[in-house]
């Protein structure tokens, strides 16, 4: 019997993930990664994001607080891509972390981005069925009170029946396979740039010079303790606004099924992550041009409330009834990754095997699983207090990418291929990576890291009291042992 410690470091043949997800159909092209990351990344947060950080953080300075959290989220992006061009497996950053780390910190890398997959489709679910309603309402479409919201005290909800039936779907979809949802969401997402062009077109006729100054208001402590103004807002502004970054895990974890990844990964990666970029800085700066910023506080529909506050009330409808739709991009996105990961889970053991099963070649026991906890956090349960387990538990994970180049670089050629794409000024930028990453977690704020901190403890327990011996590398391993014997 090895020790806890082997255990707990041994690294997985890659040999062994390539033949286990060998029965996944890759079919996925640039063009479908490129829709799925661009569907991910610009979600709910762009339409709410850069009012809500101006207000509260930024001032017009807010598209620096955006272009600072992308060159963080650029550097670990270029980290990804390498990573996955080299072994392109179901689980993107877990996967490779057992490969180039061990187990068991393939594991903490994993459960880290499960946090934000369970966390996050249930949150853009809820946010889709509100401003679903939203929209109908005026129409004189009301839902009774208890079918309209999760349950949350004493608001008179009970479950959120529209988050409940837009999850649902998104299972049909996705159960269908990854080609089919491609197209779906291939679509969607042309619809939602449009959209997105739209009102910075439409917005730019409305911007008022004044409301750019100054760009940088000068510092002062909010009621609650946060910075405003300054470097010091522009820093608590990035570790708010990196939530709308994470999205690229999204492709990654589809790697198993993409066609010829060694080309596809790294430009669907970066490229998905450049259209983003565009757009969220863009939609920034039209937006605190338009009226000043201290006018979007407590707004929580800003791009809407500034076209209608400037006399486009029907482009206002049009943009939110597709951001609607855009919300739906980035739940497709979301539990097609977060299902790969589970099944990645149980594929290698760590958690039942069962999940790990395919079904016509498809991770759909896993997807399930998916469902049901989502479901169960969006729809009946009050989960305000999980949000920012979102941003935390993805920067972790990007953590652990950055520095496994430095595993990855000397193996690459001999037992793992020689990928197409590199990551540019090594070493340092892995480096700079990493710490770009530690740095915007330290700006989380106390809860966020309590939380997560609960979060892994309890993956621990989970990993030492079943994972680490329900592991398929400790049965084969066993295997060998009896067979010698």
């Amino acid at each position: 019997m090895s020790s806890i410690s082997e255990k707990m470091f041994r690294k997985e043949d890659p040999l062994v993930y390539q033949d286990k997800d060998s029965h996944l159909i890759r079919s996925l092209t640039t063009k479908d990664f490129l829709a799925l990351g661009v569907g991910t990344i610009v979600s709910t947060s762009i339409f709410t994001l850069p009012g809500v950080v101006a207000a509260q953080h930024a001032g017009p300075a807010v598209a620096l607080s955006f272009l600072a959290a992308a060159i963080v989220a650029g550097i670990v992006a270029f980290a990804y891509a390498e990573m996955a061009a080299a072994m392109p497996f179901a689980g993107s950053a877990y996967s490779w972390i057992n490969v180039v780390f061990g187990e068991f910190w393939g594991w903490i890398a994993g459960w880290a981005l499960l946090a934000e997959y369970f966390i996050a489709v249930a949150f853009v679910a809820s946010g889709l069925s509100a401003n679903f309603q939203g929209l109908i309402s005026p129409l004189g479409f009301n839902l009774p009170k208890a079918l309209s919201t999760a349950s949350t005290g004493n608001n008179g909800g009970l479950m959120d029946l529209v988050a409940i039936i837009v999850i649902v779907l998104v299972t049909t979809l996705l159960s269908r396979g990854a080609s089919q949802t491609a197209r779906v969401e291939n679509t969607l997402v042309i619809l939602k740039v449009i959209a997105i062009l739209v009102f910075i077109f439409v917005g730019a006729t409305a911007i008022k010079s004044a409301n750019y100054t100054p760009f940088i208001p000068k510092y002062h402590v909010n009621a609650d303790g946060s910075a405003f103004g300054g470097w010091q807002g522009i820093y608590a502004g990035v570790s708010e606004i990196f939530l709308a970054y994470i999205g690229f895990d999204s492709i990654a974890a589809n790697s198993a099924e993409a066609k010829n990844p060694q080309k596809t990964m790294p430009r669907g990666i970066l490229g998905s992550l450049v259209i983003a970029v565009v757009l969220f800085i863009s939609v920034a700066l039209v937006l605190v041009g338009m009226f000043k910023y201290s006018d979007y506080a407590n707004n929580a529909e800003p791009v809407g409330w500034a076209l209608r506050q400037s006399g486009h009330a029907l482009v206002a409808t049009v943009v939110q009834a597709i951001a609607v739709v855009g919300m739906f991009t980035a739940l497709i996105g979301m539990m097609l990754a977060g299902s790969r990961l589970i099944y990645s889970f149980g594929r290698d053991g760590l958690l039942p095997k069962w999940l790990g099963k395919l079904d016509n070649n498809l991770p759909n026991r896993a997807l399930i699983v998916l469902t049901i906890i989502a479901i169960a956090l969006g729809a009946f349960f009050p989960f305000t207090f999980l949000a920012q387990l979102i941003s935390a538990g993805t920067l972790i994970a990007f953590m652990f990418v950055s520095l496994g180049v430095y595993s990855l670089r000397p193996r690459e050629g001999k037992d793992i291929p020689m990928p197409s794409f590199k990551m540019p000024l090594y070493p340092v930028l892995p480096a700079l990576g990493f710490l770009g990453a530690l740095g915007i977690f330290w700006g989380l704020d106390i809860q966020a890291k309590t939380y997560a901190l609960c979060w892994f403890i309890l993956g621990m327990v989970i990993y030492f009291a079943y994972g680490m011996n329900h592991s398929t590398a400790t049965i084969d391993k066993k295997a060998e042992h009896e067979k010698d014997l």
